[in-house]
């Protein structure tokens, strides 16, 4: 059998994949929320700026701001959170942590942001600063479940929780995580948001586990466009979450070709959110990294459409 006979004989032979069903135009379309990080620099935040113009016309449920490790930007996430508030159309989500306050100084914080109209915040242990080890405060919230509780005790915030689809680096081990987890939505946590991963089946294997341990609150897959592999990989061995091998591959000789590094994760990004998609998520949270296009065009993907603004006479 020479090399062409061969060739046709495997194409005809071998498996049969359907393609991934497309959302048409009276599918309803699915819920999003995005994130941004706060600006270091006066050119960061008019990067952030030109982003959240960008995406505010998506009228995604709902946009959180960062804090840096060891709460190192919580003033800037303060302002730019009250600037949402104050000039866009968006429904801000502040992040509060349990880093560096004490249980007194974060519950200010919270009722100033209900005073401000912030009804969302997202609750997290949070990052210590570089280079040390997590250490409750001595008057503060020691964990996540904690403070839930205490931001219920404050205002009815709406208050979302991270979840790790590939267990927490710090946790004792997978099931003890998934308790953690349960413990902060039963103190009224309403969702969780996952760490970022790059395989869907990753996600949906976790899903599988919350449903066998009992948790019903929408668990929201966090997707992490890459353009940067580099900057990827480092984040990634941080928080715990796994590059497949096959990662690394597509974005082989591009460190030099940033148009195509954005084609190529375009690409690798939409087929994630589309298998998901097919397989019954309606609701994605962006880690937007203060780079619009990418999570534009995904979201277009998905079904989503720019909402008209409304003019000032209406």
């Amino acid at each position: 059998m020479n090399h062409t006979t061969a060739t046709l004989q495997r194409w005809l032979n071998g498996p049969r994949f359907a393609g991934l069903p497309m959302r048409e135009a009276g599918h309803p379309v699915p819920l999003l929320s995005f994130e941004f990080f706060p600006p270091k620099t006066e050119a960061l935040e008019q990067q952030l700026w030109a982003c959240i113009r960008r995406l505010e016309p998506l009228a995604p449920r709902f946009v959180s701001v960062t804090y840096g490790a060891g709460g190192s930007t919580q003033a800037r996430t303060h302002e730019t959170v009250a600037r949402l508030a104050r000039e866009t159309s968006l429904t801000p989500a502040a992040h509060l942590t349990c880093v560096g306050a004490s249980r007194e100084e974060v519950e200010q914080v919270a009722r100033r942001y209900w005073e401000a109209g912030v009804r969302h915040i997202v609750a997290l242990r949070g990052d210590p600063p570089p280079g040390t080890r997590y250490a409750p405060h001595p008057r503060g919230y020691p964990f996540a479940a904690e403070l839930v509780a205490g931001l219920k005790r404050v205002a009815d915030f709406e208050i979302s929780v991270a979840a790790y689809p590939e267990t927490h680096p710090e946790a004792a081990g997978p099931e003890h995580d998934l308790d953690n987890l349960k413990r902060k939505l039963d103190a009224g946590a309403t969702r969780a948001i996952t760490q970022y991963f790059f395989d869907p089946a990753v996600y949906l294997r976790f899903l599988d586990r919350c449903a066998a341990a009992g948790i019903t609150a929408p668990i929201v897959p966090g997707i992490m466009p890459v353009s940067n592999f580099a900057q990827a990989a480092r984040f990634s061995a941080m928080c715990g979450a796994s590059v497949p091998s096959w990662l690394p591959h597509l974005f082989e000789g591009l460190d030099d070709d940033p148009e195509t590094r954005r084609m190529v994760a375009a690409v690798l990004a939409a087929e994630q959110v589309r298998l998901l998609q097919a397989n019954g998520v309606d609701e994605f949270h962006f880690y937007t990294l203060n780079r619009p296009d990418l999570t534009y065009a995904i979201a277009h993907i998905l079904g989503v459409r720019p909402v008209p603004a409304r003019s000032s006479a209406a």
